[in-house]
């Protein structure tokens, strides 16, 4: 392969927007304003936020396991979930295969997007500053989430 190749294959990959992947679960952009409501919509199909410390979630302490809430793929088992501080439902861990990651450079800032494997919908961000056992902290937006008692 050669470096011209190669620059055009990366550029493609770091401008390719995230939506263009092939996912399991997919709906038109009018098919998604029904599932959803505006607030959810706008964090999982537009990589919105809520603000901090307005997730019901935020505070659920029961057994249970958080789902998608764009298309019901369990993401996070309640126990993962810790009190982080920061507003949001924070997770130390994702169940097998359920997120991708990618790097999101939006506002200026360094971070890395967390979105469901199946359905491409934004969840929230991981960052390095968790508790053990891995060190991570999936900032996760309450409303991407829907929530089942075990």
């Amino acid at each position: 392969m050669n470096r011209r190749l190669l620059l055009l294959g990366l550029t493609t990959a770091l401008v390719t927007p995230r939506l263009a992947l092939a996912y399991q679960v997919t709906h038109t952009d009018a098919e998604w304003r029904k599932l959803l409501t505006p607030a959810q919509y706008n964090i999982l199909r537009q990589a919105g936020t809520e603000p901090p410390f307005s997730s019901p979630l935020l505070n659920e302490k029961s057994p249970g396991t958080y789902q998608c809430a764009g298309c019901e793929l369990p993401v996070f088992s309640s126990k993962t979930k810790y009190d982080s501080g920061e507003g949001w439902p924070s997770f130390w861990a994702p169940l097998p295969n359920a997120v991708l990651t990618q790097a999101d450079n939006s506002f200026g800032m360094q971070r890395t997007e967390v979105h469901c494997r199946r359905c491409g919908s934004h969840l929230g961000h991981l960052f390095h500053d968790g508790p053990p056992p891995t060190g991570l902290r999936y900032c996760i937006d309450g409303l991407a989430l829907k929530f089942v008692a075990a």
